[in-house]
């Protein structure tokens, strides 16, 4: 195998211990860094706060209640970006919006997802970001069954919820992993140094559909 990549902070150490017995071995990890790179390894990060700061300008803008939420899994360090980057898209467009937070401190029960969005709709949340893997898609069930509305993260979410996901905060693995196939076939793949990806490099961004259900005058920013 020419390259192995890593999807995610739980790989960390996975691929650190790897690259150490593997000298020879091309190696990169997704969503994570290191504080001392080691040389056959490239890891990449994507700014998730950018794109989550285009869902809470939308947010603000859409909600009829101006009460919002956040739903975190663990506080790992992409979703801390994706609540700070959703929390100032939405203060720096109306700051009459409330946002209500909390942390389920699980990826993987949908239950308690479904159980902390239900609280904050009866809160009178009318819009939920939720970054925090299968316990986020238990939100956006709870934005269905409560006829609200859901932001996906990661990937176009709006198949889960089709007229509740009004648009997901989309980061792009697919880019960067093809960026990196490309850099090994071209005999570009320099490991010990990180790739950082955001609008710019188009690494994140908003969903495609994102203009069926969002008004043409919010996304004029």
């Amino acid at each position: 195998t020419d390259l192995i990549i890593g999807v995610g902070y739980q790989l960390k150490d996975s691929i650190e211990n790897a690259a150490k017995n593997y000298p020879d071995q091309k190696f990169a990890i997704m969503d994570e860094t290191y504080e001392n790179i080691p040389e056959n390894v490239v890891p990449v990060t994507f700014k998730e706060e950018e794109a989550a700061y285009l869902t809470g300008i939308i947010a603000a803008k859409m909600s009829e209640s101006k009460v919002v939420g956040f739903i975190g899994g663990l506080p790992a360090p992409s979703v801390v970006k994706y609540q700070y980057g959703f929390k100032y898209g939405v203060t720096t467009t109306d700051t009459d919006v409330k946002i209500l937070e909390q942390f389920a401190n699980t990826f993987t029960d949908q239950a308690k997802g479904k159980s902390i969005a239900k609280q904050m709709f009866g809160s009178n949340a009318d819009i939920i970001l939720a970054a925090a893997g299968d316990t986020g898609v238990g939100s956006i069930e709870a934005a269905k069954e409560n006829n609200k509305f859901a932001i996906g993260v990661d990937r176009d979410q709006n198949y889960l919820a089709e007229k509740n996901v009004i648009t997901s905060a989309l980061k792009k693995l697919n880019v960067a992993s093809y960026d990196l196939a490309k850099d090994l076939v071209d005999g570009k793949f320099e490991g010990g140094k990180g790739k950082v990806y955001g609008l710019k490099e188009g690494g994140v961004g908003l969903s495609e559909d994102t203009s069926k259900h969002v008004p043409k005058d919010v996304l004029d920013f």
